[in-house]
């Protein structure tokens, strides 16, 4: 599923594999639920922290 993604996530591309919407998406990130990294006023997301974060959802 998340093949077709490079190894560093957007916000828009949590919001698509989340399916969910900016507000979520930044809350998320905001919160640390999703690791990520923040350079000025961007988040990056290293694919391997959504993975992680995914998993930890199912438990």
């Amino acid at each position: 599923m998340l093949d077709s993604y490079s190894d560093i996530l957007t916000v828009s591309d949590v919001m698509k594999i989340l399916h969910i919407g900016r507000n979520k998406a930044y809350e998320l990130l905001r919160s640390k639920e999703i690791p990520s990294i923040k350079i000025g006023k961007k988040y990056i997301i290293p694919k391997n922290m959504l993975i992680d974060f995914l998993y930890d959802r199912k438990k």
